[in-house]
């Protein structure tokens, strides 16, 4: 582990084109530019696919043995910005790690779709996976930033529509609060190469549309947490939704939800993303796997991706 590595990276995001908060049309593009600039790894194969009228891709990595369980994936880029296409590359990592095969979900995003259009789809998609025959416990939910939020969302909506919650979930430098009331917020400012309170009030206003921004659907931070699965949270110390992943896995040890933090110092938002040229990138991605292949059930995993 080098502080270079992650000075780099995070030079890297400073002079990034991208601002969350810029135009979307504009911003959507740069997005798709930005993750897309490199090709795929030899062993990653991709195809599209949908789950329930909802777009995804499925996503295999590394060997061509049967898949050990299903990864339902949900990128980040503030519920405005983002594909299920730009999510690939950290999905692939993940899923070559797991053996797993992950479905990035292209739900629908603000300001068109507001809230809780991505929350209906996300829900669409797990239903699907149950209604084709995938065992609950054989699915592992992960999501980045928004899609980290997104994902705590959907485990909300299962419980409260009565369904098997899925063997865990991880989540990374999730967006948990859309009322930005974290005190790094304030604290991380400086710090942070990613990520502003003026980007993510823009796209919160977009997404929510006039709801109240601490509806839990919206915000899990402020939502009731007892009886959802395993969850892995991690961060890094210099962003500014540092405080959305330390108060949550609080209040998730307060709902008596199994939970684990990790907290990578210096590391920008979603350093794992970076896995080719930061060692904490990769640690936390063999962090990931391990706690998705220690929860799901081996003698019901299954490929169901079709």
């Amino acid at each position: 582990m080098t502080r270079s590595q992650l000075d780099a990276v995070s030079d890297l995001l400073l002079n990034s084109p991208l601002d969350l908060g810029g135009d979307v049309a504009t911003m959507r593009r740069v997005f798709e530019e930005v993750l897309g600039a490199g090709p795929l790894p030899g062993d990653v194969r991709t195809r599209k696919t949908d789950l329930g009228g909802v777009p995804a891709v499925e996503v295999r990595a590394g060997g061509t043995a049967a898949a050990a369980g299903t990864l339902l994936y949900f990128h980040g880029g503030a519920y405005a910005i983002g594909s299920a296409a730009a999510g690939v590359g950290l999905a692939s990592e993940i899923a070559r790690r797991t053996a797993a095969t992950a479905l990035s979900v292209d739900y629908r995003l603000a300001p068109e779709h507001p809230f809780p259009a991505a929350v209906d789809d996300a829900l669409a998609a797990y239903r699907t996976l149950l209604a084709r025959g995938t065992p609950a416990d054989s699915i592992a939910v992960t999501g980045e930033s928004a899609g980290g939020g997104l994902a705590l969302a959907l485990l909300l909506a299962i419980r409260d529509t009565g369904l098997p919650q899925p063997s865990s979930a991880s989540v990374l430098s999730p967006w948990t609060d859309l009322t930005q009331s974290g005190g790094t917020m304030a604290t991380r400012a400086d710090a942070d190469p990613a990520l502003t309170r003026r980007a993510l009030e823009t796209r919160a206003a977009d997404y929510l549309a006039g709801a109240d921004p601490r509806t839990p659907l919206a915000s899990p931070l402020h939502a009731d947490l007892r009886g959802l699965p395993p969850l892995l949270i991690q961060a890094g110390g210099r962003e500014i939704l540092l405080d959305d992943a330390l108060r949550l896995a609080a209040r998730a040890a307060h709902a008596d939800v199994p939970v684990t933090l990790r907290i990578f110092p210096e590391a920008p938002h979603v350093f794992q993303g970076f896995a080719p040229l930061v060692d904490e990138a990769a640690e936390a991605l063999d962090q990931i796997a391990a706690f998705v292949t220690g929860h799901l059930r081996p003698s019901t995993c299954s490929a169901q991706g079709a």
